[in-house]
């Protein structure tokens, strides 16, 4: 597993939905990715905010957490773009 900041991931992931977008844009209409975007965000900072407050959870580990899950989002990409263009691909 590569060890990028969650910008550097995020931004590599960011790339690999681009390039995806212009294989199968399925995936990408306005409406499924607002309405998937807006839950995702709503749900997500209502558990972390509530794991932080009860002192289950860091903020620290929290950031440590989403960073190693963006690294993976991001190589899931690199391995899908790879495979779909059969060239070795690394975003970001």
């Amino acid at each position: 597993m590569s060890k990028r900041s969650y910008e550097d991931a995020a931004k590599a992931m960011q790339s690999g939905v681009a390039a995806l977008m212009g294989i199968d844009p399925s995936e990408t209409t306005p409406k499924h990715l607002r309405v998937g975007v807006n839950v995702t965000l709503r749900d997500h900072g209502s558990l972390i905010g509530l794991l932080i407050k009860k002192g289950i959870i860091t903020k620290e580990e929290y950031l440590e957490a989403i960073t190693a899950g963006m690294n993976e989002e991001a190589e899931g990409y690199e391995k899908k773009l790879s495979e779909s263009t059969g060239s070795k691909v690394r975003l970001g």
